[in-house]
């Protein structure tokens, strides 16, 4: 051939390429190669080809015989490490990369793809800064602004990666990705109006973006605008209904609604999509436990607590408390949880050492300042904390609310800070300004949670008490309120927190009022004959639970058995269960919600509360015991499944604690036809009620006070937390 031939054979490659005709540039190139013998930049090429047509394997290989020819060739090294990435060779691409940057230092796209190979990595404060590296190279490097602000947020510093994504518009106005970035740090800042409108000018500019409308979605959600998120899901959906994230997302939206028969539909549309997707598995058992619809419960149950085991996150940290009676397992799934969505946040630094020579100033951090089961316990605490010794905070981020509760809460605190514009890190920041001494978590992992703000430590000591019963699995979480009844001391390798054991475990107030009175009639409730109930949530109801309480109606002749019911789905389920059970369904009655002096008076139209395992009455079962009502409980192995026999200790009932389901149906058909006895125990409620710690509010006050100033007595004196045991 000669060089005339050559050189137009190596034109006509080098526009077939160029033209991405990349079968026709592979065929020129393999004809040089073959006739005018092997040539670096030739095999270079023909890789480069390969790699437009996602050949990756052949590509790799062409790109090592042309460093072979050439060990200086730089470009071959930095495309290699493309298709390494293609083929998830993480580790080999970095060291691609690494040597075309050696070879060619000011490579700003080497630096760029090595920031790639990093974030693949989970490298992340690596990654960021070789993008920054490329930025330094060339200033006006937009998918590199882009991809500074995606590895920013991965590392929860969102301003710095809104700075980032404004950076990149700056330079190109139109980048529908820099936009979408953009929104996703002014969702994570609270900022959900402007991060609409961020996604909006996304999709004006990519009609087809379906992550800006699924981002736009979680944002509306965020806003408490389901009805409204949904419709941006169904967008997505309708782009690609092969996205299982839109499916999820659209289920979380309709579980918000309470609409759950429609949202198990979309898990399930999601998990035929993707099955390990994160928490999805979880998500839909729970929304199926809210119907009380257990088809598939014990497959599902299993495939989830394998998963777990082998560390992957199929279920958020709530459901797992009513599904396994394993304390164990619910650290596991907890932290999970933590290292994906939570992990502790350093953007604020270390905080500074403070002296002991003041009043302690607790922050109480809470979604539930409202007409709450948590606020219904805590009020009255609140209100009683000793101000000589405390100044009391709250930090309030729950849904907006004016009922009486919320009234008598803003008065009970010192101050009452209505946090919800805020981001987690300003929130802690804040809580720093503020000098908040111990910051105390009562939701936990619960609904509307702010787990962020811990994670970026609010204060020196950290606490979670009341509204999760279990424990969080994160390394800033230093304490955890309980008893010995709830955590024996056999347990405590179950918890990742420190135990702060009180007397009694349960704040209650001691200002409850029934000021009404309600028959079987008002309940619909048959005249004559014994009326066991249960008040708890449905998806606290698991079959083993409900099983036991068939077993004892069949034992106990006319009696019937009231349960609190949130739809009419549940109603029917239960109705099904209890014939396949044997039990005529008419024997359940279901009452729905009530107000709360309605509430109060319907617990003493029954004469036994029947409660659940393993997630066990809490709010309720104190509420029972105040009206009078005796609560048999069947005792667990996790947090949530001792709860009950915690504060039947604390009112010095132990007699209806069981360790058996065996014990549990034996001892209500005993109680059931024996009246007397009966009689006896509901007497000695009453007596106890007031001599008793379950309701001494004030004595738990200064229980807690004494906790409180053993966890700050330890921080002083430059001592991590230990397990602490308050006496009486």
């Amino acid at each position: 051939m000669t060089v005339q031939d050559r050189e137009a054979l190596s034109a006509a490659a080098a526009a077939a390429l160029q033209g991405n005709q990349f079968e026709q540039a592979i065929r020129l190139y393999s004809e040089l190669i073959e006739n005018t013998g092997e040539r670096a930049e030739d095999f270079y090429k023909r890789a480069n080809a390969y790699n437009g047509l996602g050949r990756w394997e052949i590509a790799v290989h062409d790109y090592d015989r042309a460093i072979s020819l050439d060990a200086s060739h730089a470009r071959a090294y930095c495309n290699r490490g493309t298709a390494l990435e293609h083929l998830a060779r993480w580790t080999d691409a970095l060291a691609s990369y690494d040597r075309a940057i050696e070879l060619a230092p000011n490579d700003f796209v080497s630096y760029y793809n090595r920031g790639s190979a990093l974030k693949n990595l989970e490298r992340f404060e690596d990654a960021l800064s070789s993008y920054q590296g490329a930025l330094s190279l060339k200033g006006d490097y937009v998918v590199a602004y882009i991809n500074c602000g995606n590895v920013l947020q991965k590392l929860k510093r969102y301003e710095a990666a809104l700075a980032n994504y404004e950076k990149a518009l700056e330079f190109d106005q139109g980048n529908a990705a820099a936009l979408l970035g953009r929104g996703v740090s002014l969702a994570s800042l609270r900022r959900f109006s402007e991060a609409l409108a961020s996604y909006d000018r996304a999709i004006a500019l990519d009609s087809r973006y379906t992550e800006a409308y699924i981002d736009r979605g979680i944002a509306l959600h965020e806003m408490g605008q389901s009805e409204a998120a949904l419709a941006s899901y169904d967008q997505a959906i309708l782009l690609d209904p092969t996205f299982a994230a839109a499916h999820q997302a659209r289920g979380l939206s309709l579980l918000n609604l309470r609409q759950f028969e429609a949202a198990v539909a979309s898990f399930d549309r999601a998990l035929a999509l993707e099955a390990d997707r994160r928490y999805l598995r979880g998500l839909r058992l729970y929304a199926k436990m809210q119907i009380c619809s257990w088809n598939g419960l014990t497959r599902e149950l299993e495939l989830i607590v394998q998963g777990i085991k082998r560390g992957s996150a199929l279920c958020p940290p709530l459901p797992m408390l009513a599904l396994v009676d394993d304390a164990a397992l619910q650290r596991a799934t907890a932290e999970l949880w933590v290292a994906h969505e939570c992990p502790p946040n350093e953007a604020l630094g270390a905080i500074p050492a403070r002296q002991a020579t003041r009043k302690i100033k607790v922050g109480y951090f809470s979604a539930d300042f409202r007409d709450h089961a948590v606020a219904s316990l805590t009020a009255e605490l609140f209100e009683i904390h000793d101000r000589a010794k405390f100044e009391v905070i709250a930090f309030a981020f729950g849904p907006e609310s004016n009922d009486p509760v919320r009234a008598r809460l803003e008065r009970a605190f010192d101050k009452f800070l209505d946090v919800r514009p805020y981001s987690d890190i300003e929130v802690a920041r804040l809580a720093r300004q503020l000098e908040i001494d111990i910051a105390v978590d009562l939701g936990g992992f619960t609904e509307h949670c702010r787990t962020g703000i811990f994670a970026a430590r609010a204060a020196p000591v950290q606490v979670g008490y009341i509204g999760y019963l279990g424990t969080m699995g994160a390394p800033y979480m230093d304490y955890l309120l309980a008893d010995a009844a709830i955590i024996p001391e056999v347990q405590r390798a179950n918890f990742s927190e420190k135990i702060a054991y009180l007397p009694s475990y349960q704040a209650n107030d001691s200002q409850r009022t029934t000021s009404r009175v309600l028959s079987r009639d008002d309940l619909g409730l048959p005249q004559r004959g014994f009326v066991f109930a249960c008040f708890n949530s449905n998806y606290k109801i698991m079959p083993a639970t409900f099983a036991a309480w068939m077993r004892i109606l069949k034992r106990v002749a006319d009696s019937s058995l009231y349960i609190y019911s949130e739809n009419e789905i549940v109603d029917r389920n239960l109705r099904r269960e209890a014939r396949e059970l044997g039990v005529d369904s008419e024997r359940i009655v279901f009452g729905r919600r009530m107000a709360r002096d309605a509430y109060l008076a319907r617990f003493c139209a029954m004469d036994l509360f029947l409660d659940t395992l393993p997630y066990n009455a809490g709010t309720t079962a104190s509420d029972a015991l105040w009206a009078g009502l005796p609560v048999l409980t069947c005792t667990g192995q996790s947090f949530a499944g001792r709860v009950a026999s915690s504060l039947l200790v604390a009112i010095d009932l132990p007699e209806l604690i069981t360790s058996s389901f065996a014990q549990y149906e034996n001892l209500a058909v005993q109680l059931a036809q024996e009246p007397q006895r009966l009689a006896q125990i509901k007497e000695k409620l009453q007596r106890n009620r007031a001599s008793t710690p379950l309701f001494d509010t004030r004595s738990f006050a200064a229980n807690l006070e004494n906790a409180y100033g053993g966890m700050m007595e330890r921080y002083a004196a430059g001592l991590p937390p230990e397990h602490i045991r308050v006496q009486s």
